[in-house]
């Protein structure tokens, strides 16, 4: 496989999926918090309203504010979305990186630098898809190696959670 191909075919699809995965999560986590804030608000003004409507809206009110609040910490929507927006933005950095030979592909042969370019970008796939998993399954608590590892580690996993993945993932859905 060329540079140029994998870059097309692999870095810039994936860089893509996570673009809209990120730009999807930070919509519902926005959506959510702005729920629960403003329903929240809401609440104790229709609480103390002296009409006949004012307590069954009081309770409806109360009951959506619980589901969003609910639902964010279900799906962690906020997580998801800086996952995914870190993970889009890694891969960026990378192929600007390759393609101006600064950082890691300084002083690298075109052979050895596009070895370095999927190395890392495979590694950061990997770690995004520990890190969301972790997230899905430990209520947030993503293990503190995740986070640590960066680029040069990667911890293999497989993204929970998501819709379907770049056919670059073998064009399954995730489960």
């Amino acid at each position: 496989m060329t540079p140029q191909r994998y870059i097309e075919t692999r870095l810039a699809q994936y860089q893509g999926w996570y673009d809209v995965k990120a730009t999807r999560m930070k919509a519902m986590h926005l959506r959510m918090r702005t729920v629960s804030v403003v329903g929240g608000a809401f609440v104790p003004v229709f609480v103390n309203l002296d009409l006949a409507f004012a307590r069954v809206t009081a309770t409806v009110l109360s009951v959506v504010v619980v589901a969003a609040v609910s639902l964010e910490s279900v799906y962690r929507y906020r997580e998801q979305w800086k996952n995914y927006r870190s993970t889009e933005q890694l891969l960026g950095h990378e192929r600007v990186y390759f393609e101006t030979k600064v950082g890691p592909y300084q002083n690298l042969g075109k052979r050895d630098a596009f070895s370095v370019l999927v190395a890392r970008v495979e590694k950061a796939i990997a770690n995004e898809n520990s890190a969301t998993l972790n997230v899905m399954t430990l209520g947030g608590q993503v293990n503190s190696d995740v986070q640590q590892q960066g680029v040069s580690n990667p911890v293999p996993g497989s993204v929970a959670g998501s819709d379907s993945v770049p056919a670059a993932r073998g064009g399954a859905e995730a489960s």
